[in-house]
């Protein structure tokens, strides 16, 4: 199998090319890549010729242009070779053929088979008409790529083919070039470089060694809101009372530490907050908690006496020690009047952002896969994000929060 580059040192592109008019865009920014410096492999699909010559790319790549998986003497499995070896996967153009396939996860040509042989960033470039743009099944397929990672580049509004103006113009090859080289100085994502402090799941207050007053979360929300913060670049802390597992793996390193009562949630988050961006109170956490008898209560003693305290109000201490830079988001979980308690929330607590949702609605619920909620700002807006998973809610929801630490926050 040959070497990777001849330079280890020298970064390695993968730039993979569809069977689409923009194609010819794709030379020019194969002549910046590699007039970078970069090591750069050309991958087209069949359709790809079709548009531009496979030639052309090799005349200018650092290797031979590659179009198929079977053929090539000098690598019998190039697509293992390409993915394992990349740095980066650019595929400008992305058709929604394409789009649809490493979605569902099929690699029965080149280019698919090197995205699934790959754990290298990947960047789409979608190119294609604006109806096709606009269908919900490429936007779905795309949701789906960005919650497992995948940056996509969004196509601009310009001239398409056949005389037709709209959104669906590949970007211009600067631009490709640009995102490109800020991956391989260490852009990870919309979150790169930022730390991420999250709670999720639920507390548990004593009432003696055996029973605890807790509520029904299952931290679903609040462990897809790390996921999706650790796809986007972040480095995430999170701290969770829930044992519903992460799927770690090595571009997902997300440090746990696990909670039980209000007090312990309060201990770890007011400790850790400092050195974080951004803290997202996803936990449900008990507003009383109860001074646990120290052994076991038994009916025949007759009823207990419970005097409830009140628990640290962990957001509020959060938002009062937050510096102009730091991001506090808070969850409200409601059962009517979604909006109106939202905004009571947000201005009695000062935080950044409220995300509110009402729990006794079906498929927005605790233990439901699914979520719908508002998603309140300080400057007045209101974002409705409707019904989906909870990981797609998780993305809507740290697009803000990127936004605002993107402004330098106030």
């Amino acid at each position: 199998m040959p070497s990777a580059t001849p330079n280890p040192q020298t970064p390695r592109v993968v730039l993979g090319v569809c069977g689409g008019i923009a194609a010819y865009k794709s030379v020019e920014l194969l002549r910046r890549l590699r007039d970078a410096g970069y090591f750069v492999s050309p991958v087209l699909t069949p359709d790809a010729t079709r548009f531009v010559g496979a030639v052309t790319f090799s005349a200018l790549a650092s290797e031979p242009a590659r179009v198929s998986l079977y053929g090539d003497p000098t690598t019998p499995i190039p697509h293992t070779y390409l993915g394992q070896h990349a740095d980066v996967i650019i595929v400008a153009p992305a058709t929604a053929h394409l789009i649809a396939r490493y979605a569902m996860g099929l690699g029965d040509d080149l280019l698919s088979a090197t995205l699934l042989a790959s754990r290298a960033p990947v960047v789409l470039c979608p190119a294609m008409h604006a109806e096709m743009w606009e269908q919900p099944s490429v936007q779905e397929n795309l949701a789906t790529l960005r919650r497992r990672g995948v940056m996509v580049l969004e196509p601009a509004l310009g001239h398409l083919a056949g005389g037709d103006e709209g959104v669906g113009r590949l970007p211009e090859p600067e631009a490709i070039f640009a995102l490109a080289q800020r991956i391989l100085e260490g852009y990870t994502g919309i979150l790169s470089g930022r730390r991420v402090l999250i709670s999720a799941g639920g507390s548990a207050e004593a009432l003696d060694p055996v029973r605890v007053v807790t509520n029904r979360s299952t931290g679903h929300q609040g462990h897809a809101l790390a996921e999706v913060a650790a796809r986007l670049g972040a480095h995430v802390t999170l701290v969770t009372s829930s044992s519903r597992p992460l799927a770690l793996d090595v571009r997902r390193r997300i440090e746990v530490i696990a909670f039980e009562s209000a007090a312990d949630l309060a201990d770890v988050m007011l400790r850790h907050f400092d050195t974080h961006d951004v803290a997202i109170m996803a936990a449900a956490v008990a507003d009383f908690t109860f001074e646990a008898s120290a052994h076991k209560i038994k009916k025949d003693e007759g009823l207990p006496v419970l005097t409830p305290i009140a628990t640290i109000d962990i957001v509020t201490a959060l938002a009062a020690r937050r510096r102009a830079d730091q991001v506090v988001v808070a969850f409200a979980a409601e059962t009517g009047d979604l909006l109106a308690h939202a905004r009571a929330k947000l201005q009695r607590k000062g935080v950044d952002l409220v995300v509110a949702n009402d729990v006794s609605s079906p498929g927005a619920g605790f233990a439901s896969d699914t979520n719908e909620v508002l998603v309140l700002g300080r400057d007045g807006s209101v974002h409705e994000v409707s019904r989906r998973s909870k990981e797609a809610v998780s993305e809507e929801i740290l697009v803000k929060v990127a936004s605002l630490l993107s402004q330098g926050v106030s």
